[in-house]
């Protein structure tokens, strides 16, 4: 359907990949994977048509549609929600609007013998013809649904999209992408700002709707669930599976193991016949041998080895303080912003060493509740928190709160203790820092890499009391494995706000869930949360069906 032949991306002196070929397919799903800096970002805008290469080119066929999602949006509109989201089908009215023009001209016109006459007769007609070739939907019904699945009420079709944070402008234009059904859909971690359910509906859409799809996602159960291929970009160059995100792994630790001993076997030969050369090269018997072999080793091609592999590398959090019993007790909790009731009460008792989850639609009060915990906020009822809690919160804002003149390693070295301090670069390194931008100063780092030296900084602080708020959102699948490896070791107390499945899934123990108006709890992990919500989703519907 589409094809990539011989992209070239050289940044100066950096060639970013070489050469690359491949296909997508109609119905392909496919997940674009690679470390961070890799090009996964680049490659998705230049088949978007948004970036051009140095060499080679994307062949779209003419009648094709291709969307694309960012991952950063910067669009602004004042018109409501649901209009904005309507304009995926302004096309569609603007051919309507013209034809109605064109057939009013016909009926005011008398040169009904001229050229121009048949002329527009002929261009009322194609168009027609067009027009009425679109498949008829009900495009209300169609808006509706897509809005509703994406986490928006119909209370919010109504307002302004610029009364909307980011996130939430970015699930408009996620909508306005699927309501147009193009035939090939790029989407650049489009999670990120996603409830669970909103996640598990547009995985739904995504596997039925029948289009091709390109995702770059740090989230794996995401990817894991939707996609049926994974294309690897790495060193500059691509490799193919046609597998999901779970089997591409063992693939790829086949294929790096077999690269090694590739890789050892050759440099096995080149120091044999390096000896063999020095041993030699002096002997006039030996001296076309010697030469021989000087070129050989001079047209050798060396093996490379796709990446490093840092899966030694643990990240340990200091021993935390002992606390109480009972870290949290909240009784009778409730929050209202002017007539607005957030939730009310809200009762949870959190136990000493328990790692709990909230979750539910953005919107519900998670952060809320978490504020109140932290007593940022004014709240009904009542939360004690226990003797000796000492806690350490972790939100996006966090990054604002950094010393902008320092650089990326002393603001570690700040607050790092006893060996973990020789061991500062390994754990930059983990979460992405490495070379010279260790010695960066803050002030000129992404929001992103803000974000994620803000997390270190929390994790090397002595707490037994941990609250993290939507902390995967800027790591990439490594980096968060070793997080979620630190958090399981952790011996304090856990709050994760998260709509990450595959990051909550076997760390948190217990799961809080805030809809309705209400905080209700879960005893379980997110899987059985996940299974009693499918089935209660379920039996609504059947309710429904009966009624």
């Amino acid at each position: 359907m589409i094809s990539i032949d011989a992209l070239t991306v050289e940044f100066g002196a950096t060639t970013l990949f070489k050469n690359i070929s491949f296909v997508i397919n109609e119905k392909d799903r496919i997940a674009l994977m690679g470390k961070n800096g890799a090009g996964k970002s680049t490659l998705l805008k230049i088949i978007a048509g948004a970036q051009s290469p140095q060499g080679g080119r994307v062949s779209v066929p003419k009648e094709r549609v291709v969307a694309y999602l960012p991952q950063h949006l910067m669009n602004k509109s004042n018109r409501s929600v649901f209009d904005e989201a309507s304009q995926a089908f302004s096309h569609i009215f603007d051919m309507q609007k013209e034809i109605e023009v064109l057939n009013q001209e016909l009926t005011t016109r008398t040169d009904y013998e001229s050229d121009s006459y048949y002329a527009l007769i002929e261009k009322v007609s194609t168009l027609s013809e067009k027009f009425y070739a679109i498949e008829e939907t009900n495009f209300d019904a169609d808006v509706e649904k897509v809005l509703f699945g994406l986490g928006f009420t119909r209370e919010d079709f109504s307002k302004s999209t610029e009364t909307f944070s980011g996130g939430w402008r970015m699930r408009i234009e996620l909508a306005k992408i699927l309501l147009q059904k193009p035939d090939l859909i790029l989407l650049d971690e489009p999670t990120n700002h996603l409830d669970i359910e909103s996640i598990q509906w547009l995985e739904e859409f995504l596997i039925s709707c029948g289009k091709a799809v390109v995702v770059i996602s740090h989230d794996r159960a995401f990817v894991d669930n939707i996609t049926t291929r994974t294309i690897e970009v790495t060193m500059g160059r691509i490799y193919d599976y046609k597998v999901n995100y779970s089997r591409y792994l063992e693939l790829r630790e086949e294929r790096r193991e077999q690269q090694l001993k590739q890789y050892n076997d050759q440099q096995k030969m080149i120091a044999e016949n390096k000896e063999f050369i020095e041993r030699f090269k002096g002997t006039y018997s030996k001296t076309l041998q010697v030469q021989s072999r000087v070129k050989m080793l001079e047209k050798l091609e060396i093996i490379e080895v796709d990446e490093v592999d840092n899966s030694a590398l643990k990240l340990k959090f200091p021993p935390s303080p002992r606390s109480g019993n009972y870290p949290v007790i909240a009784t009778g909790v409730a929050k209202t912003y002017d007539d607005h009731l957030v939730f009310k009460e809200a009762n949870l008792t959190i136990e000493r060493g328990e790692k709990i989850a909230f979750v539910g639609k953005n919107g519900e009060g998670k952060s809320t509740l978490v504020k109140s915990i932290m007593g940022e906020i004014d709240f009904d009822g009542e939360i004690q928190l226990g003797h000796n809690t000492m806690i350490g919160y972790f939100a996006q804002n966090q990054a604002s709160l950094l010393d902008e003149e320092i650089s990326v390693f002393d603001t570690i070295d700040e607050v790092a203790k006893g060996d973990v301090r020789t061991k500062i670069k390994d754990i930059l390194g983990a979460f992405m820092f490495s070379g010279d931008d260790t010695t960066k100063k803050v002030k000129v780092l992404s929001g992103g890499e803000r974000t994620r030296l803000a997390m270190i900084k929390l994790l090397l602080e002595p707490v037994n009391l941990l609250i993290l708020d939507e902390p995967t959102n800027h790591l990439d699948l490594k980096t968060k494995d070793i997080l979620k490896s630190a958090l399981k070791a952790y011996d304090g107390t856990l709050i994760l706000v998260s709509h990450d499945r595959d990051f909550l899934d076997g760390l948190a123990e217990k799961v809080y869930e805030f809809g309705n108006k209400k905080v209700k709890e879960h005893l379980g992990d997110i899987n059985h949360f996940l299974e009693t919500k499918k089935m209660s989703n379920l039996k609504e519907i059947e309710r429904q069906v009966k009624a």
